[in-house]
C-alpha cells in the first residue's frame, strides 16, 4: 500500500528507547489517513507516530475496514514506488488484486500473506477486486537493515495453517510463535500473526524475550499483561518478557495482530515510500520514479502511476533510537 499522503511528513525512524520489562503496555493510538479519491477509503496508522516510530523492524501499520466498498468505493491504489522495505499485506476480508514491476499478479486473500521486497526499488498497484463488498485487513511494512537495503525485488505468498490454542488459534505469517514456524524469508528476525481469543478466556503465549512487541487490536477490547487495549489501538511491550498474556473478556471473540522482532539498530529516513538512510538518497529515489527509471513498470493496470509528492523545504536527517 501507498502512503498516499500529499504532503508527508519526514518520519525519522530509529531504534525506540528501550523499556522496561513487566513496566506496563504503552498504548499508541491511530490517526486517520485518507487513501485518496472523491469517496477515499480511510485507513488508521499506528505506525509511524512521534510517541514511537518502529516495533523491531515494523516501521508502518494501517488498519482499514470493515469498509463497505458499495460507499467508499474500495481500495484503487495507482502503481507507486518502494525502497528499503518490504510490504507485508494481510486480509480479514474481501480480496486485492496486486501487480508489480518484477511481473508478479497475485491475489490478496483472508488468511493468506502475500510479501513483496522493495529493496533498490519496486513498484506496484493494488485493487480491490468487483467481487469485494467488505474490504478489511493491514498494511505492514519492514525496514530493511543496511547489508540488504538494496536487496533484488522479490515476492512470496504463503498460506499459514491455523494452530489451536487453549482459548483460541494462531496464524504465523512471520517467524515462528506457538510451535509453528513461517517459511517466508526475512532479513531480521520477525514475529507476524493473527490472534484470536475466545470469549472471556485467556492465552499465553511463549515470545522471545529479545522482540519488542506490537498488539494490533482488531475487535474485542484485549487485555495485554494487564493493559486495556481498545480496537485500533496498538500495545506496545518492551523486550525481556518470556510471555505475552492475552486476555478476552467480552463476550465475543477477539481478533489482533501480533508484531515482533529485536529493536532496530540503525538510523533510517523514511518519507512518503521511500526508506533511506539520507535526503540524498531519498531525493534520488524521488527524480528517479519521476523520470521513470530504475523501479520498473506495472503492466495491467488502468491508470497512470502515482506522482510523487514535494518534497520538504528543509532537508531529511536521518535519526536514531530517539526522535
Amino acid at each position: 500500500m501507498s502512503n498516499t499522503e500529499t504532503r508527508p511528513a519526514e518520519l525519522r525512524c530509529g531504534t525506540p528507547e528501550d523499556g522496561v520489562p513487566g513496566a506496563g503496555v504503552e498504548i499508541l493510538t491511530a490517526r486517520n489517513v485518507p487513501l485518496g479519491g472523491p469517496r477515499a477509503m480511510t485507513v488508521r496508522r499506528t505506525l509511524p507516530q512521534r510517541a514511537r516510530t518502529l516495533i523491531g523492524a515494523w516501521c508502518f501499520a494501517d488498519h482499514y475496514g470493515p469498509d463497505d466498498v458499495a460507499e467508499s468505493g474500495g481500495m484503487d491504489v495507482a502503481p507507486h514506488p518502494h525502497t528499503g522495505l518490504q510490504t507485508v499485506s494481510w486480509l480479514f476480508s474481501g480480496e486485492i488484486e496486486h501487480r508489480d514491476s518484477l511481473g508478479s499478479h497475485a491475489f490478496v486473500r483472508p488468511g493468506e500473506l502475500n510479501l513483496m521486497t522493495g529493496g533498490f526499488g519496486i513498484s506496484h498497484s493494488e485493487v480491490s477486486t468487483p467481487g469485494t463488498t467488505i474490504l478489511h485487513g493491514v498494511q505492514l511494512w519492514v525496514a530493511l537493515p543496511e547489508e540488504h537495503r538494496n536487496a533484488d525485488r522479490d515476492f512470496q505468498h504463503h498460506v499459514p495453517a491455523p494452530v489451536p490454542l487453549n482459548g483460541g488459534e494462531v496464524r504465523v505469517f512471520l517467524g515462528s510463535l506457538a510451535g509453528d514456524t513461517s517459511p517466508v524469508r526475512t532479513f531480521t528476525p520477525l514475529l507476524g500473526a493473527e490472534v484470536s481469543v475466545a470469549p472471556g478466556a485467556t492465552v499465553t503465549l511463549g515470545v522471545d524475550a529479545r522482540f519488542e512487541h506490537g498488539v494490533l487490536v482488531d475487535s474485542g477490547d484485549v487485555r495485554v499483561e494487564g493493559t486495556v487495549v481498545r480496537p485500533a489501538e496498538l500495545g506496545y511491550a518492551a523486550p525481556g518478557r518470556t510471555t505475552l498474556t492475552l486476555t478476552n473478556e467480552a463476550p465475543e471473540a477477539a481478533r489482533l495482530v501480533l508484531l515482533g522482532g529485536p529493536p532496530f539498530q540503525e538510523e533510517i529516513v523514511m518519507w512518503w515510500n521511500f526508506i533511506g538512510r539520507s535526503h540524498e538518497e531519498i531525493v534520488r529515489a524521488r527524480e528517479d520514479w519521476m523520470k521513470g527509471t530504475r523501479f520498473g513498470e506495472v503492466h495491467g493496470y488502468d491508470g497512470a502511476p502515482l506522482p510523487a509528492p514535494e518534497l520538504p523545504n528543509a532537508p531529511l536527517k536521518p535519526r536514531g533510537r530517539v526522535r
